[in-house]
C-alpha cells in the first residue's frame, strides 16, 4: 500500500514506530577548540528513547562525566572546554531510537578531529637556473584533516602572478614552463590554509636566481668564438605532469573529475584537451589554470574513457592520454518507504540501489540482522524486497536496508505499522476556498485511516456523487476544478470511508471576478517643470480588498512629495529629467493582480545651445611602409577634432582586382595612434583609406593610398554552403574561382548530381517535387585546385501555398473584451510546406445598439493574431463590448497563407460605458448651476442612467460634503439649486450600464459672486475705489529683491493653469509667461535693471484659452539692486491702510447717527440740568472723538460715556454697526436706568420717536456727513 503524505498530519494521534529525523553526517570532522555535538533526533508515538554505541560497543553515557544527552532527544554533547582533548572521543558512533513498536538506527558516524600540523623546519638552498629552462618549486604541505588549500604569495602577502608560463598544479607545486630573468626573487612562499580551524601555515621562503645569458656571453666573448656563445635554446614541449605518454585516473560518480597536464618548453606551449572516444560534455566541462586543468562536474558513467591533452609550440607537439574509470558508491533507485497496513492486508518494502561494483543488500529488523530476528510467517525476504501477507496486529516493526560496496554504503529505515483505524478527515471544517474565475480550484480533503479511506465528493445536496468532467480527483483526496466558473461556487462535502467507519467534512468554494485594468496609463511626453497624470482605472470583485501600487522602472517610486498617488491615478508635479522612465500600476487583491505600464519622456521646453561639437575632419597624407608578403604598415595624419577627441580610426580597403569600387572594413585602432600594421590576404590589389570617429560621429574618408598588390597562394581553406554568401576575392586565394554544386534527394537518390558554375551565389534546380528534403553541398574551385570537401546540409525543395483552411470548432466569449477561438488543424499534406502556424483575423462588424441598425454596418480595422504550429486555440483580446464580431483563420507556411476558413460571428456582452463626452456649465447664478453633458462615445451597452457627485472646494482645497444624484439616461442637463454663492464646486459625472458605472469626467465650476453683499462691502468700495478688484485675483502686489521681482496674489477661481505674464513697458514685444500652478507667489528672474515691466496674472482653461486676467501691475527695477523693500508698495500695507480708513469712516458715521438721535431725546434738557460737574470735554489723547456739538443747542455730545456716572470705559467704546444700528427699545445697550427712563409709551414719546426716525438710516447719515 502506498503511504499517504496525509499520514504526517496525524502521527501524534495514532501509534507509530520510531523514525530518524535528523543525524550528523557520516564523516564528521570536529574542531578541537569547540564542544562536540553529535545529532540524533527521532519521532514516534510514544516518543522513543535513545542509546548509543561507540566502535560497536554500548556507550554508557552515565559513566562519562563530560558527555550529556539533550532532554527528549538523542543528541550527544561532549564538553571538552575543561582541557580534554577531542581526539580522545574519536571513533564510530551509532544512535538507536526505540519504543514499544520498533527500533530505528542511525548511520555509522565517524568522529575525527581536524588537524593543522606545522611545517617541518628545513633550510632551503637558493635555486640557480639558466634562463629558458623549466623549473618546479615544491610545496609539499603537511598532511592535514581535511587537506589544506594551497596558494603562493610573497613577503607582502600579495599573490604571485600566474600565467600560461607560470602556474600552480593540483598538488600545490609551482611550475615554470620556462624561466625568465624577471623570475629572480627571494620570496617564493607557499601557504597552506586549513579550513576547519581557519589557520594558515607558511613554508620557508624559496630564493630563485635566473642567470641572464646575455651577460654571460658578454663576459666570455673575449675567450670564445661567436659560434660557441651560450644562449637560451628553443625546444619542443614535454610534460612535467603527468609523466610518460599514458596514465590512469579513477573517479567516483557524482564527484568532480580533475585532469591535469603541465608542459614545459620554449616558447611556452599551449595545452588543448579532447576525448578520444567522444565529445567533451560542454555544459559540465570547464578549463582551469590556463587550459592546463580539465574539470568535469557531476561525473557519470558516460564520462569514462580516454582523454588526451596536447602541448604544442612552433617546434612541435606532444600528447598524453589519461584513461578515466568511473566507479560509484551505492546510490538509491528506490529507498524503502514507510507502510501503514490494516490487519490482514498485504504490503511490500522495496530497497533498490545501484553502484559500481554492484552493492550488496542486507536487511535488518529493529537493528538486528533479519536472519536473526524472530520468525514471522507473514514476512518473506526476496533479495531487495520484503513481502508482507495478511499481517497481524502487533507485528509493527522498523526495518533497515543496507546497500554497500567498497566505496560506501546507504542505510535507510522504514517502518511497517499495523493499525486498525476508522477514517478521520483532517481538513478544517467549513474551510472557505476563494479562487479567481477561469483559474484552477483545489479543494482539500486530507484524511487518515487504516486501511486507507476512499474519498467521494458531493456538491450542495448529497443527491449525486461528483464524477467525470470537469472534475479531477487526486489520490490524496483533493478535488480539482481546472477552470472554475461562477456556477461552481457553493458548498462541497467530502466523505472518507473504509471498513472501520465513515467520516465527512464540508468546505466552501467562492469564485471571484478577475481584477482587470479598464483604462491603462498612456505614453506621455512632457516638458520639464510641467505636471503629468497617469490614470489607471481598475475593476475588481467587490468582495476583495484592492491595493494599488505604482512602480518606476520596476522599482519603488522615489521618496518625493511631488509624486501624488490617488486611488486611480499617479500625479507627478513639476517633472524633472530624472522622472523619465517606465511607470507601472499594479492592482493587487488577495487572489490576483493586473498591471499596465506607460513610458514618460521629459523634454526641454527651450534647449540652450552649448559648445559646438562637430565630426572630425578626414585624415590626410596616407603612406605605406615596411612592405611584406602578407603585411604592410600604414601611417596618416589626423584631421581637426572639432572640440571632441577622436576615439578611434577605422581602416578600410578596396580590392581593385575582385571587387572594385566597394570598400570593406579591415581593422580599427585607438584614436591616440596614427599608424597600423595591417595583415593581408594573398592575391588582392589593395587600396586603403582611413576614417576618424569622435563622440559626434565619423569623418569623411581620407583620400585612398596608392595600390599595394599581394601574390597568389594555394587552395582556399573556406567552404560555402547553399545559404552563405559567395567567397570574396580576398578569400578565393587565386584566379579562376568557380563553384561545384552537388545535390541528391534524401532517401531516394543514391548518386550525386553536380554542376560547376561561375562565380555566382545562386543556382536553381528545376523540376523538383514540392517540399521534399535534399542533401546539398557546394565546393569552391580555383586554378590551383579544389577547396576542402564541404559539409553536407539538408535543404528542402520549394513550398507552395496551403490548399485547405482550418475549421473553427467554437468561439467562447469570456467577457465583454475577451473571447477564445478554437479550431481543428489541417492535414499535413495540405500544408505543402513547413507548417509555421495559424493566423486569426477578426474585426468588428457593428455595435449592437439599435440606432446603428443592420443597414449601417460599422466595419473597424481588421486585427490579426499569429499562433504557433502546435496551437489549436487562441484568445482574442481588445474587443469592444456590446458588439458583433466576425473571425476566420488561415494556415500559413514559408510561401504564404492558405484559404480563409468560413467566417464565424459572435457577440460580446455589455460592459461598463466610457467617459461622458463632455461636462460644462450653461448657466450659473448666485445659488445655482445648470450642467449640460454629452453621452459617452463608447456606450458599451444600454445606458441605464448617470451618476453625478459633487462637493464644494475652498481656497485651501478642503473638500465639503459629497452629494450624489442619479440622473435618467434620457436627460442631457440638470440644474442644481441651493448652492453657496461665490463658491467653487468639483463635479464627478459618470454613465452606467447594467454592468456598472464607467469612468468619471471631472470638472470644477463656481457660482458667481454676490455683488450686493451688505453695508460693509458698500463702504469698502467707497474707500478703496482706486484699487482694482478682479473676480478671481486679489491682493496682487510686488517687491524687488536681489533674486528678482517677487509677485504675490490671492486666487479664488476653479482653473488650475495659472501664469504670470510680463512685458517691458511701452514695448512691442510679445508677453512672456511663466507657469505657477498651485502657488500664490512667484519670483521673476532675469529682469533687466533700470527698466519698468508690466505684470499680470492669467488663468487659462483646458483649451488654453484665457478665462481670467488680473489688472496690470507696474514693476520698476532700480538701476542698482536695492536691499530694502519700499513698505508703501507692499500689498499687506495697502490692505491695512484700507481697513483703518474703513474703520474710521464707520466710526464717524456712527457718531453722526448717535448725535442726531441724542439731540432729539425729549429729556435732553433734564439730563443737562443734572449734569455731573466732574464731566469735562474729552482731550486729544482720549480714546473718543472729543467734543462735538449739534447744530441745535451747541451742547457737547458725550456719546461715549455713561450718563449715570460720567466715567469713560475704554472697553465699551468699541464702535460697530451692531451698537449703533436700528433696533428695538434699548438699542444703544446702555445701563438699565437709561432704558427705564426712555422706554415709556406716552404720546409724547411716540411723537418724539417719529421725529427722530430718520437718524438711524445709513443713507441719511451719509447725506448729513456729506
Amino acid at each position: 500500500m502506498k503511504v499517504s503524505l496525509i499520514y504526517l498530519f496525524c502521527v501524534i494521534l495514532v501509534p507509530q514506530p520510531p523514525t530518524i529525523t535528523h543525524q550528523s553526517p557520516k564523516d564528521y570532522i570536529v574542531d578541537p577548540r569547540e564542544n562536540i555535538v553529535i545529532h540524533c533526533e527521532a519521532k514516534g508515538k510514544p516518543h522513543p528513547s535513545f542509546s548509543w554505541t561507540r566502535n560497536g560497543i554500548h556507550f554508557d553515557i552515565d559513566l562519562e562525566s563530560k558527555v550529556t544527552m539533550k532532554p527528549h532527544s538523542g543528541t550527544l554533547i561532549i564538553d571538552i572546554s575543561g582541557g580534554d582533548k577531542a581526539e580522545a572521543y574519536e571513533g564510530v558512533y551509532q544512535c538507536t531510537a526505540r519504543n514499544e513498536h520498533g527500533t530505528a538506527i542511525s548511520n555509522n558516524i565517524v568522529i575525527r578531529q581536524s588537524r593543522s600540523p606545522l611545517w617541518s623546519k628545513e633550510k632551503i638552498k637558493p635555486i640557480v637556473v639558466q634562463e629558458g629552462v623549466s623549473l618546479v618549486l615544491q610545496c609539499r604541505p603537511p598532511a592535514g584533516l581535511p587537506p589544506p588549500i594551497i596558494f603562493w604569495m610573497d613577503n607582502n602577502f600579495q599573490r604571485l602572478p600566474q600565467s600560461r608560463r607560470v602556474s600552480q598544479g593540483l598538488n600545490g607545486d609551482l611550475y615554470f614552463s620556462n624561466v625568465v630573468t624577471e623570475d629572480s626573487r627571494s620570496d617564493y612562499i607557499c601557504y597552506a590554509r586549513f579550513p576547519h580551524t581557519q589557520t594558515i601555515q607558511q613554508k620557508q621562503p624559496i630564493t630563485v636566481r635566473v642567470l641572464n645569458m646575455d651577460a654571460i656571453n658578454e663576459t666570455m666573448a673575449a675567450y670564445l668564438n661567436d659560434t660557441d656563445l651560450f644562449g637560451a635554446e628553443e625546444r619542443r614541449p614535454s610534460f612535467l605532469v603527468p609523466t610518460g605518454s599514458t596514465s590512469s585516473k579513477m573517479v567516483l560518480r557524482g564527484q568532480v573529475l580533475e585532469l591535469e597536464c603541465i608542459a614545459e618548453g620554449l616558447p611556452t606551449p599551449e595545452v588543448t584537451w579532447s576525448k578520444v572516444s567522444g565529445e567533451l560534455p560542454t555544459k559540465r566541462a570547464f578549463f582551469q589554470n590556463f587550459q592546463k586543468t580539465l574539470q568535469i562536474m557531476d561525473v557519470s558513467e558516460a564520462d569514462a574513457g580516454e582523454y588526451r591533452c596536447t602541448a604544442k609550440n612552433r617546434l612541435g607537439s606532444v600528447h598524453h592520454t589519461i584513461s578515466v574509470t568511473v566507479k560509484a558508491a551505492p546510490y538509491w533507485i528506490s529507498a524503502p518507504r514507510n507502510l501503514v497496513l490494516a490487519p490482514l492486508e498485504t504490503g511490500v518494502l522495496t530497497c533498490r540501489a545501484r553502484g559500481n561494483p554492484k552493492p550488496t543488500i542486507s536487511w535488518f529488523m529493529n537493528g538486528v540482522p533479519i536472519e536473526n530476528a524472530p520468525t514471522d510467517l507473514t514476512r518473506k525476504v526476496e533479495d531487495d524486497t520484503i513481502i508482507f501477507t495478511e499481517v497481524q496486529t502487533g507485528s509493527s516493526a522498523v526495518y533497515q536496508c543496507n546497500a554497500s560496496n567498497e566505496y560506501g554504503y546507504l542505510l535507510s529505515n522504514a517502518f511497517v505499522n499495523v493499525l486498525a483505524e476508522p477514517p478521520r478527515v483532517l481538513t478544517p471544517l467549513d474551510k472557505v476556498y476563494q479562487v479567481i474565475m477561469n483559474k484552477r480550484a483545489l479543494l482539500d480533503c486530507a484524511s487518515f485511516g487504516s486501511p486507507l479511506p476512499g474519498i467521494r465528493w458531493f456538491k450542495d445536496s448529497r443527491s449525486s456523487v461528483l464524477d467525470g468532467d470537469p472534475f479531477v480527483f487526486h489520490e490524496n483526496g483533493t478535488l480539482e476544478i481546472p477552470v472554475a466558473q461562477a456556477f461552481n461556487s457553493g458548498k462541497y462535502t467530502c466523505v472518507a470511508t473504509n471498513s472501520f467507519g465513515i467520516s465527512e467534512n464540508r468546505v466552501h468554494l467562492e469564485v471571484k471576478e478577475p481584477t482587470r485594468i479598464l483604462k491603462q496609463p498612456e505614453y506621455k511626453v512632457v516638458q520639464r517643470n510641467r505636471n503629468v497624470v497617469f490614470e489607471c482605472k481598475v475593476k475588481h470583485d467587490p468582495s476583495l480588498i484592492p491595493t494599488m501600487t505604482w512602480l518606476k522602472d520596476n522599482g519603488e517610486l522615489p521618496d518625493d512629495e511631488r509624486f501624488i498617488v490617488d486611488s486611480d491615478s499617479l500625479t507627478i508635479m513639476e517633472v524633472t529629467e530624472n522622472d523619465k522612465g517606465t511607470y507601472t500600476c499594479i492592482m493587487n487583491t488577495t487572489l490576483d493582480q493586473d498591471s499596465a505600464s506607460a513610458q514618460l519622456t521629459v523634454v526641454e521646453a527651450t534647449p540652450t545651445p552649448a559648445v559646438i561639437y562637430e565630426k572630425p575632419d578626414a585624415p590626410t597624407d596616407l603612406e605605406l611602409t615596411d612592405p611584406g608578403a602578407r603585411s604592410v604598415q600604414l601611417t596618416w595624419i589626423p584631421g581637426d577634432e572639432h572640440n571632441s577627441p577622436i576615439k578611434k580610426f577605422l581602416i578600410q580597403y578596396e580590392d581593385a582586382l575582385h571587387d572594385s569600387g566597394t570598400w570593406h572594413n579591415l581593422t580599427e585602432v585607438p584614436g591616440t595612434k596614427t599608424t597600423a600594421h595591417l595583415k593581408l590576404s594573398p592575391y588582392v590589389h589593395y587600396s586603403f583609406r582611413v576614417i576618424a570617429r569622435n563622440e559626434i560621429g565619423y569623418s569623411l574618408p581620407s583620400q585612398p593610398s596608392h595600390q599595394y598588390k599581394t601574390n597568389p597562394a594555394g587552395k582556399s581553406s573556406l567552404t560555402l554552403n547553399l545559404l552563405s554568401k559567395p567567397l570574396t576575392g580576398l578569400q578565393s586565394n587565386g584566379p579562376g574561382l568557380q563553384y561545384k554544386v552537388m545535390w541528391k534527394q534524401m532517401h531516394v537518390d543514391e548518386k550525386w548530381t553536380s554542376v560547376t558554375v561561375a562565380n555566382v551565389s545562386k543556382f536553381v534546380v528545376a523540376g523538383t517535387p514540392t517540399f521534399v528534403p535534399y542533401e546539398v553541398k557546394v565546393q569552391a574551385v580555383n586554378n590551383y585546385g579544389h577547396g576542402p570537401n564541404p559539409a553536407v546540409i539538408i535543404g528542402y525543395s520549394g513550398e507552395d501555398l496551403p490548399v485547405e483552411a482550418p475549421e473553427i470548432s467554437r468561439v467562447l466569449v469570456q467577457n465583454s473584451t475577451l473571447a477564445e477561438v478554437n479550431w481543428r488543424s489541417v492535414p499535413a499534406k495540405s500544408v505543402r510546406g513547413k507548417l509555421q502556424g495559424y493566423r486569426v483575423y477578426y474585426w468588428k462588424e457593428r455595435s449592437l445598439h439599435k440606432h446603428n441598425g443592420h443597414g449601417h454596418p460599422h466595419h473597424m480595422e481588421q486585427q490579426t493574431l499569429t499562433f504557433g504550429e502546435n496551437r489549436s486555440h487562441g484568445k482574442l483580446p481588445g474587443l469592444h463590448p456590446y458588439s458583433l464580431y466576425k473571425v476566420n483563420i488561415r494556415v500559413f507556411n514559408g510561401r504564404g497563407e492558405g484559404p480563409a476558413s468560413t467566417s464565424q460571428q459572435f457577440e460580446t456582452p455589455e460592459g461598463v460605458p466610457g467617459q461622458p463626452a463632455f461636462l460644462r456649465v450653461t448657466d450659473n447664478n448666485l445659488d445655482s448651476l445648470t450642467l449640460e453633458w454629452g453621452p459617452p462615445h463608447e456606450k458599451n451597452g444600454r445606458l441605464t442612467g448617470y451618476t453625478l457627485k459633487y462637493h464644494s472646494v475652498n481656497n485651501s482645497n478642503e473638500l465639503g460634503h459629497l452629494e450624489e444624484l442619479t440622473v435618467p439616461a434620457n436627460e442631457t442637463s440638470i440644474t442644481l439649486h441651493n448652492l453657496k454663492y461665490s463658491t467653487r464646486y468639483k463635479f464627478y459625472f459618470s454613465a452606467k450600464t447594467l454592468k456598472g458605472p464607467g469612468p468619471s469626467i471631472t470638472e470644477e465650476f463656481a457660482t458667481i459672486m454676490d455683488t450686493a453683499s451688505g453695508l460693509t462691502l458698500f463702504f469698502f468700495f467707497v474707500v478703496c475705489l482706486a484699487l482694482p478688484v478682479s473676480p478671481v485675483f486679489g491682493n496682487v502686489s510686488s517687491s524687488v529683491g536681489e533674486d528678482g521681482a517677487l509677485i504675490t496674489w490671492e486666487y479664488w477661481g476653479p482653473e488650475k493653469h495659472i501664469y504670470v505674464e510680463y512685458i517691458v513697458e511701452n514695448s512691442n514685444e510679445d508677453w512672456q509667461k511663466e507657469m505657477v500652478n498651485g502657488s500664490q507667489s512667484h519670483v521673476l528672474k532675469g529682469l533687466k535693471e533700470g527698466l519698468a515691466y508690466k505684470v499680470r496674472l492669467v488663468a487659462k482653461g483646458h483649451t488654453d484659452q484665457t478665462v481670467h486676467r488680473s489688472e496690470e501691475l507696474l514693476v520698476t527695477l532700480p538701476a542698482m539692486a536695492s536691499r530694502q523693500v519700499d513698505i508703501a508698495t507692499q500689498g499687506w500695507f495697502i490692505g491695512l491702510m484700507c481697513a483703518i480708513a474703513l474703520l474710521i469712516l464707520v466710526l464717524l458715521i456712527v457718531c453722526f447717527i448717535k448725535r442726531n438721535k441724542g439731540g432729539k431725546y425729549p429729556v435732553k434738557e433734564k439730563e443737562d440740568a443734572h449734569a455731573d460737574p466732574e464731566i469735562q470735554p474729552m482731550k486729544d489723547d482720549d480714546i473718543t472723538f472729543g467734543e462735538y456739538s449739534d447744530n441745535e443747542d451747541h451742547k457737547p455730545l458725550k456719546g461715549s460715556r455713561t450718563p449715570s456716572s460720567g466715567t469713560v470705559k475704554r472697553d465699551e467704546s468699541d464702535d460697530s454697526l451692531v451698537d449703533y444700528g436700528e433696533g428695538g427699545d434699548g438699542q444703544f445697550n446702555e445701563d438699565g436706568s437709561f432704558i427705564g427712563q426712555y422706554s415709556g409709551k406716552t404720546e409724547r414719546d411716540t411723537v418724539q420717536g417719529h421725529e427722530s426716525s430718520e437718524a438711524p438710516s445709513p443713507v441719511n447719515a451719509m447725506n448729513s456727513f456729506v
